[in-house]
């Protein structure tokens, strides 16, 4: 089963500082019917202005993923950590027990980022932190795995059951992905136009697909795209 969720049906807001598309609930949005899918319970579409940002802030008991897609994010936190996060680099931070930390766009232009949360397989772990460039590890026609619970190839490890990929696909091309049994696959289109299982998906469109073992994408546009492997 395939549900499909267009683009003008996100929750968006424009702050000023901050114009976001929240795909689940969260802050000022809440709807008990779109809370989460699996252990996913935030991807937020976020494109921050150009110096501002988030001031210091708290988290805990969440694995936190940020995806930098064009620009450049300022990130500090309470475990000492702090430097810039560029675009096509992934960031990883597991609040645990308890994390402060602080984010902001410290250059001239705006940043467009992912911020993806999943709810942690333990609760109370220690905070950790890590980050990477992913940029010459894209590869056409095939899905990357940025972070994942067991490292799937060279990807980055959470503590949570899931695998994050982005996916880049040339016209006409296709992949099949399997999904294991008791998980679910998220794809949200960056750019392009997909078919996946035959529900055709463009930019901005999300679609939450159960109960689907085989799935098959194909690219009607040039796409770039993120899908995630969740533990239902």
């Amino acid at each position: 089963m395939i549900q499909k969720i267009l683009a003008d049906d996100r929750f968006v807001s424009d702050l000023g500082f901050l114009k976001t598309a929240h795909l689940f609930s969260f802050a000022d949005y809440y709807d008990p019917s779109n809370v989460q899918f699996g252990t996913l319970r935030v991807f937020n579409d976020d494109e921050l202005a150009a110096k501002s940002g988030f001031p210091n802030h708290p988290h805990s008991n969440m694995e936190i993923v940020t995806i930098v897609l064009d620009g450049e994010l300022t990130h500090q936190d309470s475990m000492k950590n702090r430097g810039a996060i560029k675009a096509g680099e992934v960031q990883y931070m597991s609040a645990g027990h308890g994390v402060v930390h602080a984010e902001m766009n410290e250059s001239t232009a705006p940043v467009h980022l992912y911020q993806i949360w999943f709810m942690p397989m333990a609760q109370d772990l220690a905070p950790t932190y890590a980050q990477k460039d992913f940029s010459a590890l894209l590869r056409k026609n095939s899905l990357t795995a940025l972070i994942s619970r067991d490292q799937t190839d060279e990807s980055l490890v959470m503590h949570a059951n899931v695998t994050v990929y982005r996916g880049l696909l040339e016209e006409d091309e296709q992949i099949t992905y399997t999904c294991e049994p008791g998980h679910g696959v998220f794809i949200y289109v960056t750019e392009g136009t997909l078919h996946v299982n035959e529900v055709k998906a463009s930019k901005h469109v999300q679609l939450r697909i159960t109960e689907d073992r085989e799935i098959k994408i194909i690219a009607s546009l040039d796409a770039d795209f993120i899908l995630i492997d969740v533990a239902l």
